[in-house]
């Protein structure tokens, strides 16, 4: 496979990705954050599955970690991004995306806990980093701290803690479950989950989900920036592994801030590009032999 097509999976499916932020913002001059979550969801689900019933054998569950993986992957790495969608309605899109970039360092926090997974000096120093880049982007004011969007931020950080626990779960359970039938259920279960929660939220559909634009936002979500970008994440990940595939989420923050300030008008400070850049650099020094490793190989 040519360079050129290595590059453009990876800036394919940073666009996707980045491209979400932006679409969340516009559907929820539409829709409740819950609602348009599920929504999302939903219709990945509904994707994945059928696409998993047509290519694959084994895309039907069976063995308790099987359960584990996607009750863990539902409630946790699916359903937990409606935090996202609440934070979302005050936080910019950009801002949202980079602080998701945090995701890798506190999966390795969660893995440190409920996996025994042992990190290096270096690597506590990088996890250090990324949290005091956090504190650069949420950016909080000790005498008002419920006020701005620092709520916002926190509710976010709250998805970005939820997203690693999921995948750490699903690390733990050991499915042997495909990839494309395992993250198809996990969606389906966490879009009733997220249904759940919405209603129980008192959030209802009005005529404003009918708008065009409204349904544009749902259809890019739950197509494009879900389960065609998962399809496309899956065979990233098959060529060149987890590591390099989770490389992508650095480039995913650029997209959603050029589109944020251009397309949306967002106004992003210098605090907030710092404390990506500290985060990026806190991911480096936690993944510092696997980057070595690349390097090798790249020379």
């Amino acid at each position: 496979m040519s360079r050129l097509t290595d590059a453009s999976m990876f800036v394919a499916l940073a666009t996707l990705w980045g491209l979400s932020f932006p679409a969340i913002s516009v559907g929820l001059e539409f829709v409740p954050p819950l609602l348009l979550a599920a929504f999302r969801y939903d219709t990945a689900a509904i994707v994945l599955l059928a696409y998993a019933i047509l290519r694959t054998d084994g895309w039907r569950p069976r063995g308790m970690n099987h359960f584990q993986a996607i009750a863990g992957g539902g409630l946790f790495l699916v359903a937990g991004n409606g935090l996202l969608f609440i934070g979302q309605q005050t936080v910019p899109s950009s801002v949202a995306a980079i602080m998701t970039s945090l995701v890798p360092i506190v999966t390795a926090l969660w893995a440190f806990v409920l996996l025994g997974e042992r990190l290096s000096r270096v690597g506590v120093v990088g996890v250090g980093l990324g949290f005091v880049g956090l504190a650069f982007v949420i950016q909080p004011d000790p005498a008002n701290l419920l006020g701005g969007d620092t709520i916002g931020r926190l509710i976010i950080l709250g998805q970005v803690a939820s997203v690693s626990l999921g995948g750490v779960i699903i690390q733990r359970a050991g499915p042997t479950l495909d990839r494309l039938p395992l993250v198809g259920w996990s969606m389906g279960l966490g879009a009733v989950v997220l249904h759940v929660l919405s209603a129980l939220a008192g959030e209802r559909p009005t005529i404003a989900i009918a708008d065009p634009t409204a349904v544009a936002a749902i259809v890019y979500l739950g197509v494009f920036s879900t389960a065609i970008a998962f399809l496309l994440y899956f065979s990233i990940l098959e060529r060149y592994g987890a590591f390099q595939a989770a490389l992508v989420g650095y480039l995913v923050p650029i997209v959603a801030t050029t589109v944020g300030v251009v397309v949306l008008g967002e106004a992003i400070g210098w605090p907030t590009f710092v404390g990506f850049g500290l985060v990026a650099l806190g991911f480096g020094l936690l993944k510092r032999r696997a980057l070595a490793e690349l390097a090798g190989a790249r020379l």
